[in-house]
């Protein structure tokens, strides 16, 4: 019974790769892969890394922010302030 989702995932796998072994001499989406495309890409990869990380560090800032104010608030509740 354990082996037949394995099974089923790795003849998923081969279907859906049979169409890539059929492609026109290494032409993909764009045409024929140079270093131009090969560069662009890389670039846009690195350029969309940074900015995700920038984005979540600064949501994740904010949000710590509202956590500690609402400590704040919460603590001088409690202490009476």
């Amino acid at each position: 019974m354990r082996l037949w989702a394995p099974l089923a995932v790795f003849a998923t796998l081969l279907v859906t790769a049979a169409p890539a072994f059929a492609a026109d001499n290494g032409e993909g989406l764009v045409g024929e892969t140079d270093d131009k495309i090969v560069t662009f890409f890389s670039l846009g990869l690195v350029l969309f890394f940074t900015v995700v990380v920038i984005l979540g560090s600064l949501i994740q800032g904010r949000l710590e922010k509202r956590k500690n104010e609402r400590k704040a608030t919460e603590l001088r509740k409690r202490v009476g302030w």
